[in-house]
C-alpha cells in the first residue's frame, strides 16, 4: 500500500509545479518577444513598404501602421519595444522606405537613426531653372514652388547685387531628396553648392578682370555653346578675344534664351530671330547680355578663369559635336562653307 504524501511534500510539490509553469511561461513570453521583434518581419526580394511617421505621432499609432502593413502581430508590441528600448522620445518624423531583410527591432533603429527614403534628382548643366523646375517635379518636387524660389535672387544678392533671380546660380548637380522635397530647401541647397564650387575661383577673376556676374554669364554662354570638355576653353578663349577687340559675341544660345523670354521659342532658330529686340540677343548688342542664361557646370566656370591662350576669333560646328576655330574671317569663311554649307548651296 502506498505511503500517503505528507502535507509539506505536497506544498514543496505545488511549489515546484507553479515554478515550472512560471518558467515555462517566461521561457514562452520571452520566445515570442524574440520572434517578434528580433525574426525578420519582411525579407531581401519583398515589395518595399512605404511608413510615414508625422511629427509627434505616438508609438502606439506608428504600430497601427505597421500592423496595418503586415509588419507587427499586434500595435502594442512596437509600442512595448519602443518602452523597453526608452526610444519612445527618439523616433524621427519622415517618410521610411521599409526594404531588404528587416526585424522589428531593425525598424525601430531606422525610425531613430532617422533613416527616411532618399531620392537622387539630376540637374545637367546648361538647363535654365524653368527647366530645373520641370525636371524637378519628376521627383515630386512643386513646380511652383520652385519657381517661386528661383525668382528670388536674395540668397544670391551678396555675391550678385545685380541678381533679380537665381538665373545661373543653381548649380548643375545630383541632389538626394525626400519623397516629397521642399522647393525652398532644394533650392536653397543648390546655391550653397554654387557657392562651394566658385568660392575657389573668385580670387582669380581679377586676372580676367571679370565680376562674378560677368564670368557666371559667360560660362553658361561656353557651356551651351559646346559638350565637348576639351574645347571649353578654346570656346571661352574666342568670346574673351571677342569682348577684348570689341566684337559682337554673335552667339545662338543668347537669342535662343531671347525667344524663350519672348514666348516664341519653338525649338529652331531661324534667320529673322538674329534680330529680336532682346538685350539677350548679342547679334544687336555687343558685349556680354545682362546675366547668366542657364547654369553653368565647374569645367565651363573654370575654362572662363583659365581660357585657351589663342587668337581665334571665331568657330563653327563640324557637324560632329566638334567645332572648326579660325583666328581671321577669311579663314572661318572657308571653315562654314566647309561645314555648313552644300555644294552649290547659299
Amino acid at each position: 500500500m502506498p505511503r500517503a504524501t505528507s502535507p509539506r511534500t505536497r506544498s514543496v510539490l505545488a511549489a515546484l509545479r507553479r515554478l515550472g509553469l512560471l518558467v515555462a511561461l517566461v521561457v514562452t513570453v520571452r520566445y515570442a518577444w524574440l520572434h517578434e521583434t528580433r525574426h525578420p518581419v519582411r525579407f531581401a526580394g519583398e515589395p518595399a513598404h512605404e511608413l510615414t511617421v508625422r511629427p509627434g505621432q505616438s508609438a502606439e499609432a506608428i504600430g497601427e501602421q505597421l500592423h496595418s502593413l503586415r509588419l507587427v502581430g499586434h500595435p502594442a508590441i512596437f509600442r512595448a519595444l519602443v518602452l523597453f528600448r526608452g526610444d519612445g522620445a527618439r523616433l524621427k518624423a519622415g517618410e521610411y522606405l521599409l526594404d531588404g531583410t528587416l526585424s522589428l527591432d531593425g525598424i525601430v533603429d531606422k525610425l531613430v537613426r532617422g533613416e527616411t527614403a532618399r531620392y537622387d534628382v539630376t540637374f545637367p548643366e546648361g538647363r535654365t531653372f524653368e527647366e530645373m523646375a520641370e525636371l524637378a517635379t519628376v521627383k515630386g518636387v512643386d513646380r511652383a514652388a520652385f519657381r517661386q524660389a528661383a525668382l528670388d535672387p536674395t540668397p544670391i544678392q551678396d555675391l550678385d547685387a545685380e541678381a533679380t533671380n537665381l538665373e545661373g546660380y543653381l548649380f548643375p548637380d545630383t541632389y538626394d531628396v525626400t519623397r516629397r522635397p521642399d522647393a525652398k530647401r532644394l533650392v536653397a541647397r543648390m546655391v550653397e553648392r554654387f557657392r562651394a564650387v566658385v568660392e575657389p575661383l573668385r580670387a582669380r577673376l581679377q586676372e580676367r578682370e571679370l565680376n562674378l556676374r560677368q564670368l557666371v554669364t559667360l560660362a553658361s554662354i561656353v557651356e551651351l555653346e559646346t559638350g565637348q570638355t576639351e574645347e571649353r576653353a578654346r570656346i571661352a578663349a574666342v568670346f574673351l578675344n571677342r569682348l577684348q577687340n570689341g566684337m559682337p559675341l554673335q552667339t545662338d544660345p543668347t537669342v535662343i534664351y531671347a525667344l524663350r523670354l519672348a514666348g516664341r521659342w519653338d525649338g529652331n532658330i531661324r534667320k529673322e530671330d538674329l534680330l529680336i529686340d532682346s538685350p539677350y540677343n548679342t547679334y544687336r548688342h555687343p558685349g556680354l547680355p545682362p546675366g547668366p542664361i542657364a547654369s553653368p557646370g565647374r569645367e565651363a566656370l573654370l575654362a572662363v578663369i583659365e581660357p585657351a591662350v589663342t587668337k581665334d576669333l571665331y568657330f563653327v560646328s563640324r557637324n560632329d559635336g566638334t567645332h572648326e576655330f579660325s583666328e581671321s574671317l577669311a579663314e572661318h569663311e572657308r571653315a562654314v562653307t566647309r561645314y555648313q554649307r552644300r555644294p552649290g548651296g547659299s
